[in-house]
Formats: C-alpha cells, sequence, structure tokens
C-alpha cells in the first residue's frame, strides 16, 4: 500500500481507537454475561460492609475502572505515545506521559463515581422514569462542565497564560466583538510541553469563555492566520453549536438509559443482577447505554461536518481572507498529520470535520 505519512498515521490511530472499544466492549459484555459483575459486588461488600450505598458505587466504579484500565494500558501507551514519538507529534516525555494517565483515570473516576451515584439514586427515587430523571440532571452537569472546563480543567494539564502579544491580542478581541461573541480574554495554551501540533479554541460558556492560542501555532503562524481560525472558532458560538450538541447528547442519554432500563429489567435476572438498583447492573447498564451512542455516531459526525462547513464559510466572510485561511488549513494539515482525501467510509465513521481537501476547495471557490 502506497500511503503517505499522514495517511498512515491516521489509519493506525483508527486501529488504536477500534482495538480500545473492543476491548471496552468486551469486557463490559464478559462481566455481565459470565456473572462477573455480580462476583465484583460481592467483593465490593465484603469491603464496604454496611456503609452507605455512595460508598459502594464509589468502589464499585474504582474496581471497574481499574479492570478496564489493565487491557487498555497497552493500546493507549502506544496510541498516545508511541505512535505520537514515532512520527514527530509529542515532545513529552514518558514520565510527563504517566503523570497525564494518573491525572486522567483520577478526574475519570471521580465523574465516573458522580455519574453512577447520581443514576443509583434517581433509580431509588424513581424506579420507573429513573431514565428521564438521569438524563435532566446529566444534561445540567454537561453545561456546568463545559462553563468550568477552561478554569478548573485544562490547567490540570497544560499552562495557560495571558497571550503577551499585544497587538494580536487586541486583534483577536475586536474580533470576538465583531462577531457578536463576548469572551473573558485572550490566552497562551502552552501546548508545546506535550506536542508539536497546533491548535486554538474558544472554550467555556458565558462568563467563563476565552480566547486560547497554542504556544506552537503562535511560533508559526502569521497573524492573519491564527485570527482566521479563531473566527472559525467563534462561528460556533454565534451559531449556538455548543448549545445544539449538548441538547443532541442529552437526548442521546436520555434514550442511552431508557434502553438500559429496558434491557436491565429483561436481562438483569438472568445474569443474578438484583434489581435496576443492583450496583453490579452498571456493566450492563453502561454497555446498552453506550451501543445507543456508539450506533448514532455517523448522525453526530455528520451533524458536525455540517457545523464545520458553516463555520468555515462564516470565518471567511467575517475576515474576507480566503489566503490566509487556505494558508492556515495547510499548514495545520502538514503540522498535525491530518489526512487530505480520506475515504467517504472513513470519513462517515470516523471524521467529526470535514476532510481538509474539501474545506480548502470551499474557501479557493470563495475567493473566486
Amino acid at each position: 500500500m502506497n500511503e503517505d505519512k499522514s495517511t498512515r498515521y491516521q489509519r493506525l490511530q483508527r486501529r488504536v481507537s477500534l482495538a480500545s472499544l473492543t476491548w471496552s466492549v468486551g469486557l463490559l459484555a464478559a462481566l455481565s454475561w459470565s456473572g462477573g459483575a455480580v462476583t465484583l459486588r460481592h467483593a465490593i461488600d465484603g469491603v464496604a460492609g454496611t456503609a452507605r450505598p455512595t460508598v459502594t458505587v464509589a468502589l464499585y466504579v474504582a474496581l471497574l475502572m481499574l479492570l478496564h484500565e489493565v487491557g487498555a494500558f497497552a493500546a493507549g501507551f502506544y496510541g498516545g505515545f508511541v505512535l505520537e514519538r514515532r512520527y514527530g507529534l509529542s515532545t513529552q516525555t514518558a514520565r510527563s506521559w504517566f503523570t497525564d494517565q494518573v491525572k486522567s483515570f483520577g478526574l475519570g473516576w471521580l465523574l465516573a463515581t458522580l455519574a453512577a451515584a447520581i443514576v443509583h439514586w434517581t433509580i431509588r427515587a424513581s424506579p420507573n422514569w429513573w431514565w428521564l430523571l438521569s438524563g435532566g440532571i446529566f444534561t445540567l452537569l454537561f453545561a456546568v462542565l463545559a462553563s468550568l472546563a477552561p478554569i478548573v480543567l485544562l490547567p490540570l494539564f497544560y499552562t495557560i497564560t495571558p497571550l503577551s502579544k499585544d497587538d494580536l491580542r487586541g486583534r483577536l478581541l475586536k474580533l470576538a466583538d465583531r462577531a457578536g461573541a463576548r469572551v473573558l480574554g485572550a490566552y497562551e495554551w502552552g501546548l508545546g510541553d506535550k506536542s508539536r501540533k497546533a491548535n486554538a479554541a474558544l472554550t467555556g460558556l458565558g462568563a467563563t469563555r476565552r480566547i486560547l492560542v497554542s504556544d506552537t501555532m503562535l511560533a508559526a503562524y502569521t497573524d492573519d492566520e491564527i485570527e482566521v481560525v479563531l473566527a472559525h472558532e467563534l462561528a460556533h458560538h454565534v451559531h449556538g453549536d455548543i448549545w445544539k450538541g449538548l441538547l443532541f447528547d442529552s437526548v442521546l442519554i436520555v434514550a442511552g438509559f431508557f434502553v438500559a432500563a429496558q434491557t436491565l429489567r429483561s436481562l438483569g435476572p438472568r445474569f443474578g443482577i438484583a434489581g435496576v438498583a443492583d450496583v453490579a447492573g452498571l456493566p450492563l447498564l453502561a454497555l446498552a447505554a453506550g451501543a445507543v451512542s456508539l450506533l448514532m455516531l455517523p448522525v453526530a459526525y455528520a451533524m458536525s461536518r455540517s457545523h464545520e462547513r458553516r463555520a468555515d464559510r462564516f470565518a471567511l466572510e467575517l475576515t474576507r481572507n480566503p489566503a490566509a485561511f487556505i494558508s492556515a488549513m495547510r499548514r495545520l494539515g502538514q503540522q498535525n498529520l491530518a489526512e487530505d482525501q480520506p475515504s467517504k467510509l472513513v470519513e462517515w465513521l470516523f471524521y467529526s470535520h470535514p476532510p481538509l481537501s474539501e474545506r480548502i476547495a470551499a474557501a479557493q471557490a470563495f475567493r473566486r
């Protein structure tokens, strides 16, 4: 197979993603079907005794996540460290990578425990309608997390400092004003300590919304190129794409919980699960709810690609600088090893953004 570097890199990363997904689904299915989920619950009961249900849930989630990490670690290390180093995209040491994994695991455990505790509380409060109640609570939590991410979560992994280039900062803030998107400020995102990739974003909601430009982008891109990339990001907030995504995710969660509720009622007794409130039902619940999200992933990607095309058009109309857009896209493609022309099947299954060649062609048509 005659592949260029970016195509080969993306193909290998897709294989890693599929391997990780296979392990996750296989583990949850095996625990449910074999009775392993009930065995885990017995082990937790032996440790927790008569502790409060929240303690039992927290311990069960931790044990389940540790079991998952045992099988997922190899794929994660290969895709997140080995491939990134092999293709010249990572500047991170092994120690730094491991530290980030520990942080991610701890944060993931806290969020997963909170999610599981909410689900079990709603099950006890309303056994028949817990799936709808949980979906509503999760919708609110997603909005809170989206607001807090730039000021609480992101600094756990990256250095965030005020943008020191005064001219560029003023230019980006004026651009946000022209677009009608109020922002808190413009900041430098310390991506270079871990990666050679470049990126820019508009993160947060409402009072926490801020512009982020990676140090790797500041070092290699012109102000015109950075401006047009930020114009694209501004479009998502102007068009309400963030809220539309949250709404879509909320609908998926409610649908997933509904399917999980029916699955627990029909299959739970066969697997030794003592009712929908039994913590041993968590693997089956996650499997059923996750299946809904997985099946709807192509729809989510199609919606995302539509939003991205509209954001590209908005950036071109706001800046009137298609030349900078084209050069920025080409530079980002080379620097981040983006695949130029993936197959239609790959695009349908894996791509949240239009292919690079399509985005450049649209900008060239705009210029003409």
